[in-house]
């Protein structure tokens, strides 16, 4: 037998391969990216929501995921193969769900957003969101899961990753658009502009390019995941997991006790949390101590652009150096830039936008490190589970990992939320904030990202144990493991 002859019969992907991959991120993005940027400011200025009603709903929400997550993650481990695989069917399941689910959450029904009918209005709010939550679900544990069968090999996985986090970004620009461009100047009753404390005009976001723009979105978004569809193949063809009496119970425990799995689980919970709060708390940033609506797009070009430049040698980089290491160096990095930010808030705002943007690049390039091979360290945590316990619930893991995530959300909620409610932010129709409000937002936006992602860096440098040799190891055993699931019939290539 070749070396890793198995290995690398379940592998050698091509870009075909690659790009379709990506492009359920991208799909999946179009409609998340609405939820991360837009609908915190959509709820408080569009619909009046109070943000402590905001804040328990998306807690409310993440209650119902701990048991809605590892549901849809035994479904996908034990359901019969179709002739299209086990993970890759549900692309097609939740194309048209999710986009129907995206557009709802900004549906604006009459009279919504008035004070006689916030009662309905929470309901309605409540509904769709945790609707689009379960949908969102049933995309993203079996796409997790699709990288661990479409190939087998360390090298084209960890290129999977990259490709999978230039999908997520392509998929996060359009709403950046819609953030530019969905605010106008506002008026007093006589049609005259009306200026803030710092002399620019105040901004009010508008309802109809934004529902223009989800719509948009949402179509597209649908098109891709059908596109995506046809694009992935399974070259690892597993058999269901026998449907056994706590199971499920049993297979989550083994990951608890995994510790490369909780390590990364929770740096991508802080991830997604670091990533909203600032998608979400800078557009109130942006619009009420800047006042500069321009810098919506600016800010993320700054925090993506690092990936067109990362993609030509990151892969090779971690392969020489170790996905670990390169990571939890461009995480220090992240909080460092974050951190210059706060301190530098006694600047004019005037004069410090640019430097703003320069220090956002920055934290970029850190969290491009992660970002962009994230997913391919989450599939080194699982493939350690399986070479230590024999253990191929991989829908189950990346549930309980997706679950992780959400939690990120909460934390995202509860950071923005509260410090909304801290500030006294007010959320009324025509409302302005107060200079002093405006120093404690500035002061939040810049402090509790650094201290999200220096808690990151030392996640990966402490207790996430998957250096660079050990993965080596890992593809080693999994050669033999793959040798004898073949030989004893529990998988098909």
């Amino acid at each position: 037998m070749e070396q890793r002859e198995y290995i690398a019969r379940t592998s050698g992907l091509k870009l075909r391969d690659y790009v379709g991959y990506a492009l359920i991120d991208t799909a999946g993005c179009l409609i998340f990216s609405l939820v991360t940027t837009l609908l915190q400011k959509y709820y408080t200025d569009i619909l009046h929501l109070s943000p402590l009603f905001i804040m328990l709903m998306f807690i409310g929400a993440r209650i119902w995921d701990a048991i809605n997550d590892p549901i849809m993650g035994r479904i996908a481990d034990v359901a019969k193969p179709g002739r299209s695989g086990r993970y890759r069917p549900w692309v097609l399941y939740a194309a048209i769900p999710l986009a129907l689910t995206g557009v709802l959450m900004f549906t604006k029904l009459p009279n919504m957003g008035e004070p006689e009918t916030t009662v309905f209005t929470c309901v309605y709010a409540t509904v769709t969101y945790v609707l689009f939550g379960m949908v969102y679900t049933m995309l993203q544990i079996p796409y997790g899961s699709l990288a661990s069968v479409v190939t087998t090999d360390d090298k084209e996985r960890n290129k999977l990753s990259v490709f999978r986090s230039i999908g997520a970004a392509l998929g996060s620009i359009p709403v950046l658009l819609i953030a530019s461009f969905a605010y106008a100047k506002r008026t007093d009753a006589a049609g005259n502009i009306v200026l803030g404390e710092n002399g620019r005009a105040l901004t009010d976001m508008q309802y109809k390019p934004v529902i223009i723009g989800v719509v948009v979105m949402a179509i597209v978004s649908a098109a891709l995941l059908l596109l995506a569809y046809t694009m992935n193949r399974e070259r690892v063809r597993t058999k269901p997991q026998p449907k056994e009496t706590g199971a499920t119970k049993k297979a989550i425990a083994l990951l608890f006790r995994n510790r490369p799995f909780v390590a990364i689980s929770l740096v991508s919970m802080l991830l997604l949390s670091g990533q909203m709060f600032t998608q979400s708390f800078y557009t109130y940033l942006f619009d009420d101590y800047f006042h500069a609506n321009w810098m919506n797009l600016a800010t993320q070009a700054c925090t993506y652009s690092p990936m067109l430049i990362f993609m030509f040698f990151l892969p090779k980089m971690a392969g020489k150096i170790g996905k670990k290491e390169v990571t939890a160096v461009g995480l220090t990095l992240a909080a460092l830039s974050n951190l210059v930010l706060f301190f530098l808030r006694g600047m004019a705002p005037g004069k410090l936008m640019w430097i703003f943007l320069a220090l956002n690049f920055l934290s970029g390039c850190g969290l491009t490190t992660l970002v962009m091979q994230l997913w391919a360290m989450v599939t080194d945590s699982t493939d350690d589970i399986e070479v230590k316990t024999g253990s191929r619930d991989t829908g189950t893991a990346y549930s309980v990992f997706n679950f992780f995530r959400k939690l990120g959300q909460v934390l995202s909620a509860i950071c923005v939320n509260g410090a909304l409610l801290g500030m006294h932010y007010r959320y009324e129709k025509g409302a302005v904030q107060t200079p002093e409000n405006l120093k404690i937002m500035y002061d939040l936006a810049t402090l509790i990202p650094a201290v999200l992602f220096g808690i990151m860096a030392i996640l990966l440098f402490v207790a996430y144990p998957l250096s660079k040799r050990r993965v080596a190891e890992l593809q080693e055993q999994k050669e033999q493991n793959l040798k004898e699931s073949y030989e004893n019939k529990q998988i098909d290539i």
